[in-house]
């Protein structure tokens, strides 16, 4: 007989404002082996009570919801449950959305237009303390910054002082969508590297989150919209 524990499934919080959606995700997540339901909410003030009553990992968050919206319960979740990771499942991919959730706190966002393994391996990247953004999403966010950049910051020039080259090339990842994970692949080097590259890529540019490393990255030159 192995000796070996089990490995604990992710615990995760379903919110959602519509009930026919909120129980075909709870359904769909629960038939992974390596995920768990342990709650779902209607609101965002269920949320937060689900969040402090089961301790999740994750809270599978929908924007648009009464009471409490899904960008206020991100904020008083991960304000009050840091280790609780919050992932955004919405219909909207506005910037304005985008960005309030993010600076919320919130570690991935995705539309509802993802399908049912997008959803299910943000839940386990942001399990992992990584971030995954939609596509859509990160194209939205590079739309946005064209159109508050000048042109002539749309060159590779006033990169952070003391930025090193692998940390550029981890950033310009970053910037393409690439999660901590496929960065690792793509670099054959171990995830605990690629976190390293990212503090210290965070630190130097001063960037909070990787909204912002996306922005920065167009910003600078270093990715180009849809590529």
């Amino acid at each position: 007989m192995s000796d070996e524990e089990p490995v604990r499934p992710v615990r995760v919080v379903v919110a959602d404002d519509q009930t026919a959606i909120r129980e075909a995700l709870a359904t769909v997540l629960d038939l992974q082996p390596d995920l768990e339901v342990v709650a779902t909410a209607r609101d965002g003030e269920q949320a937060l009570a689900a969040a402090a009553e089961h301790s999740p990992d994750v809270v599978l968050m929908d924007l648009n919801m009464p009471r409490v919206d899904g960008v206020e319960a991100t904020r008083l979740i991960t304000e009050r449950f840091p280790a609780v990771a919050v992932v955004v499942l919405t219909t909207f991919a506005d910037e304005q959305y985008i960005l309030a959730a993010l600076g919320a706190g919130a570690r991935g966002y995705l539309t509802k237009e993802s399908g049912r393994q997008d959803i299910a391996r943000a839940v386990r990247v942001a399990a992992a303390g990584q971030s995954v953004l939609d596509p859509a999403v990160r194209d939205r966010l590079l739309a946005a910054a064209i159109k508050n950049s000048a042109p002539a910051e749309q060159a590779v020039s006033g990169l952070a002082p003391g930025l090193t080259p692998r940390e550029i090339e981890v950033l310009t990842l970053i910037g393409e969508g690439l999660t901590n994970r496929a960065i690792a692949e793509r670099l054959v080097v171990g995830e605990a590297t690629v976190k390293t590259h990212i503090n210290n890529v965070f630190a130097k540019a001063h960037l909070r989150d990787r909204a912002q490393a996306v922005k920065y990255a167009f910003v600078h030159g270093l990715v180009k919209a849809g590529g």
